[in-house]
């Protein structure tokens, strides 16, 4: 594979990242605030089961999920041509595989089924739901750091590819 070729991947890589970055940052930035900010609490909860219902059949899904393989593809890809920007691109899949992907399957999902499963309206929901805010954001920030980084990864791959 060319450098040529592994810069222009690089590059919609990066930009792929970026999007995926922005969705998680609207969320930590300010969508999780807003519904925090909602009077009704059972509201909030409503509205965040429903963005989960929604997200899985979804352009953001494919790509969250198409970077895993893509990502790691690029990186074997690159070494395998000695590329001389083979670091940067293997550091990219080093980051988004255990900051975003991992960190989605192991702590945000299981929190998204167990919000699934409570009644909005009742006390165990509330209980949950004002747990769910704090730890939930929480995971949400280091998943839109890791994917900015590796965005930043591919610009840099780039950057030495063109």
């Amino acid at each position: 594979m060319t450098d040529l070729v592994l810069g222009y991947l690089s590059i919609a890589g990066a930009l792929g990242l970026g999007l995926v970055a922005g969705v998680f940052m609207g969320f930590s930035d300010f969508i999780m605030r807003s519904l925090r900010a909602t009077a009704d609490r059972a509201a909030g909860i409503d509205a965040m089961q429903a963005i989960n219902r929604r997200i899985l059949p979804s352009v953001f899904i494919l790509l969250f999920l198409g970077f895993v393989p893509a990502l790691i593809g690029l990186a074997i890809l690159a070494q395998s041509s000695a590329s001389p920007a083979s670091g940067w691109i293997f550091a990219a899949a080093a980051i988004y595989v255990p900051s975003v992907f991992l960190v989605t399957m192991v702590r945000n999902v299981p929190m998204n089924n167990r919000l699934a499963a409570v009644d909005a309206g009742t006390l165990e929901g509330e209980r949950y739901w004002a747990l769910y805010l704090s730890r939930w954001t929480r995971w949400n920030h280091i998943r839109t750091a890791g994917s900015g980084a590796a965005a930043a990864c591919l610009m840099m791959a780039a950057a030495i590819l063109l």
